[in-house]
């Protein structure tokens, strides 16, 4: 079995592996925060530009050229802020991923060292107790391993999935140019 060394060690490695954890949802907590401020602080400013603008404007005709105009880069910010908030989590969740790898390797490793003990410890006539433990802990290890890899190909389609969606958005917004022209192609259509 473990002794008291060996237990102590697993509790240190335990406790810096807690911190480590929580050293990096707090450093994805504060790039949370600092978008969020960036993006509160770049709305309110446009806000502020965008109604002047508008204030400022002749006559209808300009009014929709320059509402037409504001379409455009909102739709970037949109997608920008979408991209790096999914940077965010996913650079958060690959470093929990990888501590969950890790500590599941070691929980393997350190399982079978118990039952490599067990069995040179095992009096006689129970081999094949032991040997269904040990079938039962090699069953487990390729579950879990099972589950990883279900947990990764998952992360791997959700990123995927993202990027097409964020390419097409990209794809879909309509060019500076296009916007007056669409906005006074409504109008003429409405009157």
């Amino acid at each position: 079995m473990l002794t008291p060394e060996q237990l102590a060690a697993a509790h240190k490695a335990n406790i810096e592996m807690l911190f480590g954890l929580t050293r990096k949802a707090f450093e994805g907590v504060e790039k949370l925060v600092e978008l969020n401020l960036q993006a509160t602080k770049a709305a309110l400013r446009d806000s502020a530009d965008n109604t002047q603008a508008l204030l400022s404007v002749k006559d209808a005709q300009e009014l929709l050229q320059r509402q037409a105009a504001l379409l455009q880069p909102l739709a970037e910010k949109a997608v920008n802020y979408s991209r790096q908030l999914y940077d965010i989590a996913a650079t958060t969740g690959s470093a929990f991923a990888q501590a969950a790898e890790q500590n599941a390797a070691d929980v393997q490793h350190k399982a079978m060292a118990v039952m490599d003990n067990v069995a040179k410890n095992a009096p006689a006539g129970t081999e094949a107790a032991v040997e269904a433990m040990r079938s039962a802990v090699n069953a487990a290890t390729t579950a879990m391993e099972t589950v990883q890899l279900a947990v990764k190909q998952a992360a791997e389609l959700a990123e995927a999935n993202f990027h097409q969606a964020v390419a097409q958005a990209q794809q879909s917004q309509p060019s500076a140019a296009q916007a007056p022209k669409t906005a006074t192609r409504a109008r003429r259509t409405a009157g």
